[in-house]
């Protein structure tokens, strides 16, 4: 077959116009790769400000706290009515939580620091009977109540340290306001370290540093 130069000139001219192109595109994806090396990364958002541990309203009162369930258990102690003459004054099994930051700080100086909130969540004893054997156990929730040490806020209660019930039945309140000093501090400042059971708490027993 006999290829007419126009013919030829024709294929030089498509195979150089294809190799142009290339080019062209390579050169346009450097550029592109270069401008965005050279570009600022996007600044990452704000973090967004933690959370209270617990709130206030702007009369004082504290605000029903959510969430502590996935906080640090430490403690249920249970002073059933049928050990204590049939009239308890505590007969719940009490769940009591600390704040994360706080155990943390616990942990380093067996300390409880300005800003400690312990939440203890009230359950009925249930069943005296189960599968292992004879004992007390757990029924359903029936009350809340929260004690938090603030040097500022509570600068006149014993020990800086405040007490709060959202009462003892379902529904529970909303928000509570402090309970006077005798119902509460008194008990715990004459029995307790620092106001805190914390001889019946094994969690907090085993996490405070050893004396050396």
């Amino acid at each position: 077959m006999i290829v007419s130069s126009r013919m030829w000139a024709g294929s030089a001219l498509s195979a150089a116009g294809v190799l142009a192109l290339g080019v062209f595109l390579w050169q346009a994806g450097r550029h592109a790769d270069v401008a965005a090396a050279d570009k600022p990364a996007d600044k990452p958002a704000d973090k967004p400000a933690d959370k209270p541990v617990v709130e206030f309203s702007d009369d004082g009162k504290m605000k029903q706290p959510t969430g502590y369930r996935k906080w640090p258990f430490v403690g249920t102690p249970v002073t059933p009515n049928d050990m204590n003459g049939g009239d308890a004054p505590f007969p719940e099994f009490h769940i009591v939580y600390m704040d994360p930051d706080s155990f943390a700080h616990y942990e380093k100086t067996g300390e409880y620091r300005d800003g400690t909130v312990l939440i203890k969540e009230l359950t009925s004893v249930g069943t005296k009977e189960a599968t292992s054997g004879k004992g007390y156990f757990m029924g359903e929730y029936i009350g809340l109540e929260v004690s938090m040490k603030d040097a500022k806020r509570f600068k006149d209660e014993p020990g800086n340290w405040a007490y709060f019930s959202f009462g003892h039945k379902y529904p529970l309140k909303e928000s509570a306001v402090m309970s006077p000093a005798a119902s509460c501090n008194a008990c715990h400042e004459k029995n307790a370290k620092d106001f805190v059971f914390s001889q019946y708490y094994p969690v907090l027993r085993a996490a405070a540093p050893k004396k050396k």
